[in-house]
């Protein structure tokens, strides 16, 4: 078996000396007797773009879920702008500035473009409580327009959308929501290459023209490696490589990813082994 590439675990400097708008320590979650995260430490910068990357079952949406106030961590703590942070909910997550797009979306099929787009966030005529819909039609389709997706109808559906197109409401929702930190949960999951394309040039946009930092969890390495300034790999519940990705490569992650599957393979081996020896002893 080759040597196991080493992976980093540098001690986390002080927040305020490094600049964090977000940090973690220590932090664990279970569900029952299954331990999704189990010690994960993490840091995020102001302006930067950290990419999120690990094997299905990692723990990154777990990871993500907490951080913006979806689900309570069991141990660890966490602090926002080098203050304490606890969010009670999503919504006063939001409220401290940390917003995400979800895996699932968090669209709600039956309501129009412009609504899923300002839902909970409705623009309503104050003392009296009404919607304003022309004034978030036009919001929204500026908002779309400005990541460069077409959406003809804003009075369409969601549900009649395609998966790209669905997923670009949930990007221009949370980039339009005055958050300074965004979290993005495989946000080119549902896309197409030219989509995904105009997502990626979107953060880079936020990247280039303003301060907002951003996690985003993804699969494709490559994409990681092109738009991210740093890159985190998670596995069995725990950051376990940290590194600019200007100082990483294709290769050396995909190494390490091949190296757990094959001390996965090992131990499925070793167990199934067992009980033969002991059959036969």
């Amino acid at each position: 078996m080759a040597d196991e590439p080493a992976t980093e675990r540098a001690p986390a400097a002080p927040s305020e000396e490094r600049g964090d708008v977000l940090r973690l320590e220590h932090i664990a979650k279970s569900y029952g007797p299954t331990t999704a995260l189990r010690d994960v430490n993490l840091h995020l910068g102001k302006g930067e773009v950290l990419g999120l990357v690990g094997d299905n079952g990692s723990g990154k949406s777990t990871l993500m879920k907490t951080i913006c106030g979806f689900q309570k961590q069991d141990a660890g703590r966490m602090f926002l702008r080098g203050e304490p942070y606890e969010p009670k909910n999503v919504d006063n997550a939001r409220s401290l500035g940390v917003d995400t797009v979800y895996q699932d979306l968090a669209l709600i099929d039956e309501l129009t473009v412009y609504q899923n787009l300002y839902l909970r966030r409705e623009h309503v005529v104050r003392g009296l409580g009404l919607v304003t819909n022309r004034s978030m039609k036009k919001g929204a389709r500026a908002a779309l327009d400005e990541i460069g997706i077409n959406i003809p109808s804003l009075d369409s559906p969601v549900a009649r959308l395609s998966g790209g197109q669905r997923q670009a409401i949930a990007v221009a929702r949370a980039v339009h929501s005055e958050a300074d930190i965004l979290l993005l949960d495989e946000p080119l999951a549902a896309m197409g290459a030219k989509e995904g394309a105009l997502i990626l040039e979107l953060i880079q946009r936020l990247k280039d023209e303003t301060d907002v930092s951003l996690i985003m969890v993804a699969h494709n390495y490559v994409q990681v490696l092109e738009i991210c300034d740093r890159v985190n790999l998670l596995q069995d519940g725990a950051i376990t490589f940290d590194k600019p990705t200007a100082d990483t490569s294709l290769e050396e992650l995909n190494e390490i990813v091949v190296e757990e599957y094959r001390r996965a393979r090992a131990e499925v081996e070793a167990a199934a082994a067992a009980p033969l020896a002991e059959r036969r002893g």
